[in-house]
């Protein structure tokens, strides 16, 4: 038995590792492409990273969401068997009993709830060392002796407010209490709950077409392929909401630009226009299929 908690641990580990070191240069690509300023198009925001930073700023924020994975990937997808059992249980009386579309809709919708409360903290952490090296955000600061230039004028780079992970969540809880580990929570909620389902969904439906014959479970490739193309589906539908989460987790204290969830939204249309929550939508396509094509191993 503790051998094959051990093996399962590492497969865990392993898989939820991989997906991570592969998907986080284009994860900070598209945070930068959410939340920053002055980046035309994707290419131009991989160019200008590579120019200013070299191959490391693609993999800044790295490290939290790597020692997090397996507990995330534990919680969510061990939450979301469990709640398939009770359900099946519960509706026809055997938790053996396979799950109706209505099920697993259900099922996924919780899942995507609860992974919040793991995965709030842990993006808000990413994506603040992610954005370390983004102009300073504040109209208010003025250069010292000289009250009518502002920063932004100046094109100022801020200074590193994070040496890393652990820096970054004492001050966020120094400054802004526990709340301010979960600020862009409710965007993430309303990012996660259908996006959870439109993985599960998908994912089950697309196994079901690679494997028409239903004779034992489907073939590994099968299961690869149908990982890969549930996630870029969710991660594509997922793009809007999740453009409203980076910038509320993005939004530190010293430069608060928006009051929440609705003030954001507001702002970024008023200011940028409709296809601002769109932006980034070819690099979730892109980044979400290897991410969960090693994440379904």
């Amino acid at each position: 038995a503790f051998v094959a908690t051990y093996l399962t641990c590492t497969t865990v580990f392993v898989t939820g590792a991989s997906s991570v070191i592969v998907g986080h240069p284009l994860d900070t690509v598209k945070t930068r492409l959410h939340a920053g300023k002055g980046y035309r198009n994707t290419l131009h925001c991989v160019v200008t990273i590579y120019k200013k930073e070299n191959v490391t700023g693609f993999f800044k924020g790295l490290f939290f969401p790597l020692a997090s994975i397996t507990l995330y990937n534990s919680v969510v997808f061990g939450f979301f068997s469990n709640t398939q059992r009770l359900i099946s249980r519960y509706r026809y009386g055997d938790g053996r009993h396979p799950c109706s579309m209505l099920d697993l809709t259900v099922a996924s919708m919780l899942t995507g709830l609860v992974s919040v409360g793991v995965g709030a903290p842990v993006d808000l952490v990413k994506i603040r060392l992610q954005m370390q090296t983004q102009p300073v955000l504040a109209e208010n600061f003025n250069l010292a002796g000289n009250g009518s230039v502002p920063l932004r004028s100046m094109g100022i780079q801020s200074q590193s407010l994070y040496r890393g992970p652990l820096h970054c969540i004492s001050t966020v809880l120094q400054n802004e209490g526990i709340q301010g580990l979960y600020r862009g929570a409710g965007a993430m909620i309303l990012r996660d709950v259908p996006g959870y389902t439109l993985y599960f969904i998908p994912y089950t439906l697309f196994c079901k077409w690679l494997n028409p014959d239903g004779n034992g479970p489907p073939h590994p490739c099968c299961i690869w392929l149908a990982g890969g193309l549930a996630g870029s589906i969710s991660w594509v539908t997922a793009t809007p909401t999740d453009v409203v989460k980076s910038r509320l987790q993005a939004d530190a204290m010293q430069h608060r630009k928006y009051k929440g969830i609705l003030h954001c939204i507001m702002q970024s249309y008023k200011t940028e226009g409709i296809h601002v929550f769109f932006r980034g939508a070819t690099v979730n396509a892109i980044r979400g299929f290897p991410m969960c094509f090693i994440r379904s191993f």
